[in-house]
């Protein structure tokens, strides 16, 4: 189990050495998708969509990219399906 652990430091070390700015904006995604899903469960039934979607979008996105950089397909294809859907429904949820 430990080995596991040192393996992925190690990883992520190995990734920042290889591309840091696409290692920082992978880790502000991620915090932004816990905020996102924080915010969401301390608000329901009423979360703040309006606020959480742009927010949501912005960080598949940069997953998405960090998955081009990466020339990982099956998650370039995951994450633009998200922020399409996303952009669909903030869009909706705006005009209605």
């Amino acid at each position: 189990m430990i080995e596991l652990f040192f393996n992925t430091l190690n990883w992520i070390k190995e990734d920042w050495r290889s591309n840091p700015v696409r290692c920082f904006l992978e880790i502000l995604a991620w915090f932004m998708s816990i905020g996102c899903s924080v915010t969401m469960m301390l608000t329901v039934p009423n979360p703040p969509f309006l606020i959480l979607y742009p927010i949501f979008i912005t960080q598949c996105a940069i997953f998405a990219w960090a998955a081009y950089t990466r020339k990982s397909f099956g998650m370039i294809a995951n994450y633009m399906l998200l922020v399409t859907i996303d952009c669909v429904a903030l869009i909706r949820m705006m005009l209605l």
